[in-house]
Formats: structure tokens, sequence, C-alpha cells
């Protein structure tokens, strides 16, 4: 937030207008307040041109309608009319302590200083105005009903308009749009006859709530909220007691196993491997851990292969961050440091395992887990650019396995424990070329499995194989028999991607739709983070007990129209008294509070006796002036 001078008074002069309520002390019907009451002229004359009681008792002098008004016998001449706003709109100003601000000081000086700049204008236009106007005016209401200004349900006659001095401006079409609008951009369903100049003030909203169905549009889907509420869920679950953990290693904490430790556990060649979650005490972030136990390390330099890992980064790859050796677990122990996906799911586990069985139709049945042939292609096309990207930055996988892929999204897989192998094996090298063509060779390994469902199928390769054509397409059939071919020149990922051929395209389009999902459910939560913004502003302001000794500071000046706004969006009531309760208004309100429009509202205070009409541009004003003093202080 800057710190600048973002005072209310720096911006424009307000053309703000105040409103209020006739004052108790105007009778609402003449009274005799003195013997010559006959010879003094009705006020109502004065100000609106006509009387409503001339015909039914008024006691004031009132000039023939066929004449212009001469001033009463024996009576001073009456000076310039003043104008309705000028004669009963006194400035609002709240209730203050001895010790709080002038009472000018509960309104904004730009709002004061175009009242004022507003009456005086208006004194002069009417000083040179002949008296024989007011007749006029009276005869031209005078066959029809008469306007009331007081009544919010009278509305003037097509003849004329009230003007905002409560007289009548004539040759006025009712139908024309005001000043400001632009028909061309209207919705045709708002038709121009139907906006009237004149309107009475009701400042309540009475808008229906937005249907059901769109409700979403607010905020992010329910799957996407409830999958990323379980993922955070996950990473600050801690560890039960008892397991004899580490409480720090090398700079990470809070350590969870996320394998069970237990005899099955499977191996890296001849060590045993456990996964951890742990939290890193530098950026907070969490990390998984796998750690090669009983794993001595003869040769520091075999860490060097982790730094190379470390610099490769792919969509489809866990990313390798840092290797150490550690006795923290009472052994020689090697760890090996991953980016910390949530809730991921091996291959095994989401289509290999066999899956508990469910009642269909009233029966306990066994579940499939034969994969659908469009997913088998999303794999085989996500892991084969996951192996290109190892193989052109002179690496090899060295282990495409289905329990160390994972799958972390909705069919997005990512190879996992990428880089450990080439620790524990640099005692034995082996050339490169070599390795990247077992690389494909385990990938047709890992289709064979995923079709068959089972991992021991590779010891049942021609059954396998036959089964493979029977289930799926003749393509996916070529494709397992190149990749489990015997190594050579022309077996390459390249020549693997020209045979997949066409279906790139499909998993393209995929993935671009993917992205235009994830961008309209972000859309829906674009302006959240603004109106958090506002909403903290508004804590900030609205209410303060006291603020440089001033007790009253937030129930005045610039503060006491942000009250006044925080009432218009969140206290309206209906027209029997029940709140509203309508997020479409709350949101529509913020947002054009924080664009800073120049669309007009009424401001009402509690008590209803004073409004203030303002624009949102000048409530924006307000509020970062009154924050900005905050900042200040």
């Amino acid at each position: 937030m800057a710190h600048g001078d973002m005072s209310f008074f720096s911006r424009p002069s307000s053309s703000a207008v105040k409103i209020s309520a006739p004052t108790s002390d105007e009778p609402s019907s003449p009274k005799p307040s003195k013997k010559d009451n006959t010879q003094r002229q009705c006020r109502n004359i004065l100000i609106y041109g006509h009387c409503k009681f001339q015909d039914k008792g008024c006691i004031y002098y009132h000039p023939p309608r066929d004449a212009p008004s001469p001033a009463p016998p024996d009576s001073p001449t009456p000076g310039p009319a003043l104008p309705a706003q000028a004669v009963n709109a006194p400035v609002f100003v709240p209730k203050i302590n001895p010790g709080s601000p002038t009472p000018a000081a509960a309104v904004p000086a730009s709002i004061q200083q175009q009242s004022s700049i507003s009456s005086d204008s208006s004194s002069e236009q009417s000083a040179s105005q002949p008296q024989a106007d007011f007749q006029s005016e009276q005869a031209a209401t005078s066959d029809g009903e008469q306007y009331d200004p007081y009544n919010p349900y009278s509305y003037p006659s097509h003849g004329g308009e009230a003007s905002d001095e409560g007289g009548q401006v004539l040759s006025m079409n009712p139908y024309d749009m005001p000043p400001g609008y632009d028909t061309a951009t209207l919705d045709p369903f708002y038709a121009p006859s139907m906006t009237y100049h004149s309107q009475p003030l009701n400042y309540h909203l009475y808008s229906l709530p937005r249907p059901d169905t769109l409700t979403h549009r607010y905020f992010v889907s329910d799957d996407i909220r409830e999958e990323l509420q379980r993922r955070s869920e996950t990473i600050h679950t801690v560890p039960p007691p008892g397991l004899g953990l580490p409480e720090e290693l090398q700079g990470y904490h809070t350590l969870v196993p996320l394998e069970t430790i237990s005899a099955d556990r499977r191996k890296f060649g001849n060590w045993y491997s456990t996964v951890y979650r742990a939290t890193n005490s530098s950026d907070g972030v969490t990390y998984v851990l796998r750690r090669a136990e009983n794993f001595r390390l003869t040769q520091p330099i075999a860490l060097t292969r982790i730094e190379a890992w470390s610099r490769l980064r792919h969509p489809n790859l866990v990313s390798v961050h840092e290797a150490f050796t550690t006795r923290a677990f009472n052994d020689s122990s090697l760890v090996v440091v991953y980016d910390d996906h949530p809730n991921a799911q091996t291959l095994y586990d989401a289509h290999i395992k066999a899956k508990p069985p469910q009642y269909q139709g009233g029966r306990l049945q066994a579940q499939s887990n034969r994969i659908a042939e469009r997913t088998l292609w999303s794999y085989i096309i996500q892991i084969a650019n996951a192996i290109k990207a190892v193989h052109d930055a002179g690496l090899a996988v060295r282990l495409i396995d289905a329990t160390k892929i994972l799958v972390t999204g909705k069919n997005r897989v990512r190879l996992g424990s990428c880089g450990i192998v080439d620790v524990l094996m640099y005692d034995m090298p082996a050339e490169i070329a070599f390795l990247q063509q077992d690389d494909l060779t385990m990938l047709g390994g890992l289709i064979i499995q995923l079709c068959s469902g089972t991992l021991g199928a590779m010891n049942h390769l021609q059954k396998a194989v036959e089964a493979l054509g029977r289930n799926y397409s003749s393509d996916l059939k070529s494709v397992v028999l190149f990749l489990i071919s015997k190594p050579g020149t022309h077996k390459t990922v390249g020549q693997l991607f020209d045979m997949i051929g066409s279906r790139l395209l499909t998993e393209l389009d995929e993935s671009q739709n993917a992205v235009d999902r994830l961008e309209s459910e972000l859309m829906s939560e674009l302006e959240n983070g603004r109106l958090v913004r506002l909403l903290c502003k508004f804590g900030f302001i609205n209410e303060r007990p006291e603020h440089n000794h001033e007790t009253r500071w937030s129930e005045t000046g610039d503060r006491y129209i942000v009250k006044l706004f925080r009432d218009y969006v969140f206290h309206q009531v209906d027209e029997v008294g029940r709140p509203v309760v309508n997020l479409t208004h709350v949101l529509t309100c913020l947002n054009k509070l924080d664009a800073g429009t120049d669309e007009r509202i009424m401001l009402v205070s509690r008590d209803e006796q004073s409004c203030l009409v303002v624009s949102y541009r000048e409530v924006k004003a307000c509020i970062e002036s009154a924050f900005s003093e905050l900042t200040r202080s």
C-alpha cells in the first residue's frame, strides 16, 4: 500500500449532493404567527411558485394567477427566491463530543465546497429571473394534478419535470435518456421509455439472488476445492508417536513415513528403502525423502550424479533437489530429496493392486482393473516424453516400474525415484547408450503389466501379448513389440514418437483443454484477493474505538461516509424490515468500489433523516484517505 498523500481532499471537487428530510418545525398547514399575516406573501409561492393550500384556508397573501405576482401593499419588496436546497437542506452532522472536531469536519470539505458553490449559483440565477416565471409555472400545473415533492409515490406530470429546487421545468421530454447514458450501450431489454428523470428516494435494494445454477461462478468448483483441501490436510499431518524418528535431519523436520515399515518392503537392489515426508526449515515447504538403509558411500563423487538430476526440470518427472548421507537412523543411510506431491498414487496402487469388491445391483461384485486404451496412450506419451528429456540431458532413467511412477492428478503421471540408482550403482558403471535402450525395454514391460493387470506378466510374455492384442488396438500392440524388441540403432525414443503419430495431437488437445478448465476455475477466484483487501480496510476503519486520542474518529469526516457505505452494502433490509442477504449485491458493490466508477449511490443515515449522494470514486477516495491516515500514524 502506497504511503503517499491519498487524501480525499487532493481529489477533484466532489459532486455529492446533500439531501435531507423536511424539518419537523415546518408546519404541515399554515398557522397565523403575526397580525399582518394577510399582508405577507406566502412562502410557498417564493419557493415552489404555487401554494397547495391557497384555496384551502391559507391566510397568507397569494398573487392573482392571471397577472404577475406584485408585492403586497405596505410590505417591503421580497428578496430573490431561495432554492429549496438552501432552505430545507441543513448539513447533517453526527453528534460529537466537545473534544471532537467541529461539525464541518463531519462532511468532506470537497462536498461542503460543492454544496456552497451550488447554493450561491442558484441564488444568483433566482435573482436574475423575473417574478413572472412563478406565475407561468403555476399555470402549467394548475390544470393537472399537483406534484408533491415530499410524496415518494407522486410523480410530476408529463408537461414538466420537477427541478432540484422543487419547481417545474417545462418542455422536457420524459422519455429522453438522462445525461451520461449512451443508448447504444444499453441492453435492448431496457427500453429508453422506461426511464424517468425524477425517481422516489428508495434506497433499499430489491433484487433476487443469482440462480443456484450460477453460484459456482463465485468460487472454485467443489471437486477441485475438495481435492486441494485434502492435499493441504495431508501436508499438515503429524507422525504417530513411538516411531523413533529423528526430530531433525539435515535441516528437515517433522518426518512422516509414507510407506508401511514392514518386512515386505521393496528393495533397490540389495537395499531396503523407506519414504518420508518432511518440512524444510529454510523455506517451510514439504519434501519427500527417500532413504536407502544401510548404505555406505565409498566414493563421495557419486553424489555429483544427483547434481546433474537436480538441474533437470520436466512436467513428467518428480524433481530431484539434493542428496546426503546420515546416521540419524542409527545406521549409515543415503537420503535423496524430491518434490512432494500430496495424495499421489503409484501406478501399481491405481491400476494393478486388487481392489475390494463393491455392491452393484444388490450383489457383491469384484472390480475390474482394466485400463481404457485412451488412458494407456496418455500414459505412454507422458512417460516417453519424460524419457526423451532424460536422454537429451545425457542421463538414463534406469528405473521404470509401476511402484515408482506416481499418478499426481487425473491421468497425470510422473517418473519418481530418479537419480538414486545412479548413486547406489556407481561402483558398477555401464555405457549410457545401453542404459537408454534398457529404458525403452522397461517401458514396454510396464505397458504389458498395465494391460494384463499383474506385475508378473513378463514371466508369460507370449500369453500377455496375445491378451493385449485381443483387448486393445493393433497400434498399441505394435508399440509394445517395438519397445521389447532387441536393442539396436533403430530403437530410439524418437522412433517411438513417429509410431505414436496423431495421438500426440490428441494428447496436446487434452492438455490445452485441461489448462482452459483450470484457468476458468481460477477466474472465479480472481476477485477474491482484491475483495479481501477491501474488507480488511473496512475492518481497520469502521467502528474503531479511537485514533490519536479521538474517540469518535470513525464517526467523523471521511470515515462517516465509509460507515454509511458499509451499511449500504451489508445492512440493507427489504420493505418489511427483513435483512437482505444477497451475495450478488455485495460483490457488485465491492467490485465497483475497487474500480472507482463514477456511478452514484445514495447513502442514508441510520436515523433516515439525512442522505448523501456520492459516487463510488468518492467513497474509494474516502477509504484510501482514512486507511492512509492509519498507516502513517
